[in-house]
């Protein structure tokens, strides 16, 4: 293994960390209808459990409502107790033909509890950049012990994982603080 080779699996790891917050914090509800939101919804679709996504359209016609329109008539019953199982806070209303889902206005108690879990996802995902971080200077001194590179080059790695560990931490607190003010905002 190469020193590149381990700065290349350190950026990757890292990189998957912050999609992984962008992912997670997709998921929080704001107030605003938003088809990210029923992404953890898994319908049991004729014995095999399917997104949502691929058994039903997700549209939002406006702020406050989602609507989710079956590609296939007979799932609707299915795709409603999916979302009931869930557990998204809030009721689907089948009407027969497609679910509405009206999103409640979050109270402030509310809001300042979602910017609890929004801290604690960023923190939790910023432990995975630091673990990639370890892992990393752990490689570069096998390598510097091995006597595959030198001294110096070791310091260089150590410097290029640092500036990698602070680029991904910085894109981390930029995200979640743009999904505080998101969820902050009446």
């Amino acid at each position: 293994m190469q020193a590149a080779d381990v700065l290349k699996s350190v950026e990757e790891q890292m990189k998957k960390a912050v999609s992984s917050t962008q992912k997670e914090l997709q998921a929080i509800r704001t107030g605003r209808a938003n088809p990210g939101l029923l992404d953890r919804v898994v319908v049991d679709y004729y014995g095999a459990p399917t997104p949502l996504k691929q058994v039903a359209n997700i549209s939002t016609p406006d702020g406050k409502c989602l609507v989710v329109q079956p590609y296939d008539k007979g799932s609707l019953k299915d795709i409603e107790i999916a979302i009931n199982k869930c557990d998204i806070g809030m009721t689907p209303n089948n009407d027969g033909n497609v679910i509405r889902i009206v999103v409640p206005a979050l109270t402030e108690e509310r809001r300042k509890t979602l910017v609890k879990d929004i801290k604690k996802i960023a923190e939790d995902n910023k432990v995975a950049i630091r673990n990639s971080r370890r892992d990393g200077l752990e490689s570069v001194k096998k390598l510097e012990k091995d006597k595959t590179i030198s001294e110096d080059q070791s310091k260089k790695e150590h410097e290029h994982i640092q500036k990698l560990t602070d680029k991904y931490s910085k894109e981390i607190d930029e995200v979640s603080a743009s999904k505080e003010k998101e969820v902050m905002t009446v």
